[in-house]
């Protein structure tokens, strides 16, 4: 599942088709994951955009404090044919990956890249409301001809295997709680060994 805020807790971005700029690479580690009934672990990222729409007045969309709504979504870290972050990676450039391409691309190449993000509304089973991407596409040449809007927020990569503490110490609680939760930053603590971990499943897509 992919949410981006709950309702009663954080501004969450408003439904419609949105302007986009990818801002933030985050590698999550290996989280515990429902799938199909079964329990998974899967080696999650997340993605992070800031959003540069505007409401049915023309105006900007802008949170209470001027800054422009934030979204995210996570994903598994698997590049097979079904799975959900290639598929999305493949909508937004507008063709499928080459073995080649696949074989070299570096998640690095995404930040400070546009793009248009379908965010709609959905309920979950705890009755809250949640702001979901429910696709992702190529930002139109007449929109590029006519000139992107100045990025508000600075691109940024977390990773694991090389963590930047001053990024990292900028995340929500419950972010940071997530992350280390994993294998990775238990072994980086020299708490428990990754290897005494659960094996992590990287071909089932969430």
């Amino acid at each position: 599942m992919f949410i981006e805020s709950k309702g009663g807790e954080f501004e969450r971005c408003p439904p419609g088709v949105h302007l986009a700029r990818c801002y933030r690479v985050v590698d999550l580690g290996t989280q515990k994951s429902e799938y199909m009934g079964q329990t998974k672990y899967l080696h999650k990222i997340m993605i992070s955009w800031e959003i540069h729409g505007t409401n049915e007045a023309g105006e900007p969309l802008r949170m209470n404090d001027g800054r422009p709504f934030a979204i995210f979504k996570n994903y598994t870290r698997s590049w097979s044919e079904k799975a959900n972050i290639r598929l999305d990676l493949q909508s937004w450039r507008g063709r499928p990956f080459t073995k080649d391409e696949m074989n070299r691309f570096d998640l690095k190449s995404i930040l400070g890249a546009w793009c248009m993000l379908n965010v709609i509304e959905r309920q979950g089973q705890n009755g809250n409301t949640y702001s979901n991407i429910n696709g992702i596409t190529p930002v139109p040449a007449l929109i590029r001809q006519n000139g992107l809007p100045k990025e508000v927020n600075k691109a940024e990569i977390f990773n694991l295997e090389e963590p930047d503490m001053e990024l990292f110490n900028t995340f929500s609680e419950n972010l940071k709680a997530k992350i280390k939760s994993s294998p990775q930053w238990q072994k980086l603590e020299s708490k428990d060994p990754v290897e005494n971990q659960p094996p992590v499943d990287d071909d089932v897509p969430f």
